[in-house]
């Protein structure tokens, strides 16, 4: 058998790293499954594994039938006789045969598609008996095609070997409570440098890319992939060649990695004496450990949607407050901001019933839906203003576009401590309260804003999202999201001297501020604080350590009057190369 010629593809690399691994292909739902060409001279193998998948499937049916005919009894055991008969039945089997000859396209496409048919048919004669017929062919269609993707319909949570996992895009609730000693990799069709995959590729330290397009239709389970999270490269089949030369860039990335572990217990300071505070973004408490590992002082982010993705059961007000608590605990004395709920656009739990928008990202989600289920929020409320007798646990509300949302969420809050006092139950009765500003509105009307706040954190994820109008998962016009816009750099200029007037604390915790060579100019433009996600902490301190604060002032200056994003991008990307060029083997 000849070796499968190597194929080299481009995506966007969101988190660094380099690995070479087996393919895994999810599958989360049987309706997100493609088509894939399949060539001619290869129409029998396809038929031949579809065939051995219906061998499987009906193997494994007959050994659960005669389980539950032991153990319980043989009425429910009969059951299984119905799916028997759909996967014995000749008429289906032909259809998805002769189609597969007929197309050229994969079997689980073409079976998807067939058995649907007949299910949809069945339905549609409004009788119970044969609507229950329809979910039998259901039932199988997953079974056969689970077969014919060796198990790829399954929950990341029980994956059990090491391996490269294939997604058309991740959700959060995907990646909860992810294995990351098995899987070694994320690549997805979808998704951007700020999409929810990337968010977590960075906080599970997991190398990533997105955005390849296609992949899921390129790839089959088992293939040796080779993924290169830094410059967003992935090699199918890989050449020995090729496997050589990125052992090599692998190796020069560990030294430079064991390098940068030796600023761990440095201070966060430029050449010329200015500090610059640098926290850390998480989202899942496993995380807490390793805040101080990477040479962060404290939690400039406490994503806490992340409590409520991939559970059964919301979170009730004792699981949150032990949860804050644990994260206050550890960091102490350093700060530790806990967001308020960040729920809605791809982020929602089960256990919320939201209507289905159409637009979601500009929908009823984070400070919106929150004061629109005041007893949901002030459950949250409450469990932060206990684990406030932390004094070091700040409070921070999301996507806020105007002030009357910070007046509503602030009364909320004062009810609550009102509520704590009469059960003699000790908080902070000066704890700390911010906003994130995301929304450019927010930043317009930040002057309103920041008399009933002690802080603004920046979030340039929808920031830039929402000022360039790019949605910032779609492939099509991902080119537009520029993070050295000149908006962009205007609008962080601005909130920063709105800042200074009022003495406020100002922090940038969105992706901006974990891009290496964008970090002197955050600097530059007087941003107070940056949090960053744990695993690009090491290289934003480095950065830090080797700039004069001066000539940070100085490109930010440079930067303002600039013609165009890309003037500004040339400008930081000379600046890293000249200070700190080994960085850029990250990103």
């Amino acid at each position: 058998m000849t070796k499968e010629k190597e194929i080299k593809l481009s995506g966007i690399g969101v988190s660094s790293g380099i690995v070479v691994g087996k393919v895994r292909i999810f599958v989360e739902d049987i309706t997100r499954i493609k088509s894939r060409r399949i060539s001619q001279d290869k129409i029998s193998r396809e038929i031949t594994r579809f065939q051995i998948a219906i061998k499987e499937s009906k193997n494994q049916l007959h050994q659960i039938r005669k389980k539950i005919a032991n153990v319980v009894d043989e009425e429910h055991a009969q059951i299984f006789d119905a799916h028997l008969l759909v996967i014995e039945d000749r008429v289906l089997i032909d259809d998805v045969e002769n189609a597969i000859r007929k197309e050229f396209l994969n079997a689980e496409y073409i079976l998807q598609r067939v058995a649907n048919k007949y299910a949809n048919t069945l339905e549609a004669l409004d009788d119970s008996y044969l609507s229950d017929r329809a979910q039998d062919i259901r039932d199988v269609l997953r079974r056969i095609i689970s077969n014919l993707n060796e198990n790829s319909i399954i929950n990341l949570k029980d994956i059990n070997e090491e391996c490269v996992v294939i997604a058309e895009d991740l959700l959060p609730s995907d990646t909860a409570g992810l294995n990351t000693d098995k899987v070694k990799a994320f690549v997805t069709d979808l998704g951007s440098t700020t999409s929810h995959t990337a968010i977590m590729a960075r906080a599970l330290m997991v190398p990533a890319i997105v955005g390849l397009g296609n992949i899921t239709e390129k790839v089959n389970n088992d293939d040796t992939i080779l993924i290169d999270g830094a410059k967003g490269i992935v090699f199918l089949n890989p050449s020995s060649k090729t496997l050589r030369d990125y052992q090599k860039r692998a190796n020069e990335q560990d030294n430079i990695r064991r390098e940068l572990e030796s600023l761990r217990d440095k201070p966060s300071e430029t050449l010329d004496g200015y500090k610059v505070p640098l926290t850390a973004n998480i989202e899942l408490l496993e995380e807490l450990q390793g805040v101080g590992q990477v040479g962060a002082k404290g939690i400039g982010l406490y994503r806490t949607e992340f409590l409520f993705l991939g559970v059964n059961d919301l979170p009730d007000e004792q699981a949150q407050f032990d949860a804050y608590s644990l994260a206050a605990k550890s960091q102490y004395p350093s700060p530790v901001v806990i967001r308020t709920l960040d729920l809605g656009a791809d982020k929602m739990p089960d256990g919320i019933n939201q209507r289905k928008e159409k637009n979601p990202f500009l929908g009823n989600r984070s400070i919106r839906l929150s004061l629109g289920r005041p007893e949901l929020f002030r459950t949250q409320l409450r469990a932060i203003l206990r684990a406030s007798i932390y004094d070091n646990v700040r409070l921070m509300y999301p996507m806020v576009s105007c002030e009357q949302e910070v007046v509503e969420a602030n009364s909320l809050l004062k009810k609550c401590m009102k509520e704590l006092d009469k059960e003699n139950v000790s908080y902070n009765k000066n704890i700390d309260i911010g906003t994130m500003i995301e929304v450019p509105s927010a930043a317009l009307v930040a002057d309103k804003i920041a008399p009933h706040v002690s802080f603004f954190s920046i979030g340039t994820n929808d920031l830039i999202q929402y000022t360039m109008a790019v949605d910032r998962g779609n492939k099509a016009v991902a080119h537009l999201y520029k993070p050295t816009h000149i908006a962009v750099i205007r609008l962080i200029d601005h909130l920063v001297k709105i800042c200074h007037r009022f003495n406020l604390w100002s922090c940038v915790c969105g992706q901006m501020a974990s891009i290496p060579h964008l970090v002197p100019l955050l600097v530059g433009l007087g941003v107070d604080e940056l949090s960053v996600s744990p695993k690009e902490a090491p290289l934003v301190k480095d950065v830090i350590r080797k700039l004069y604060y001066t000539d940070a002032i100085e490109l930010a200056q440079r930067s303002l009057i600039s013609e165009s994003a890309d003037e500004v991008e040339k400008h930081c990307i000379k600046m890293i190369k000249k200070i700190a060029p080994e960085v850029l083997e990250f990103s």
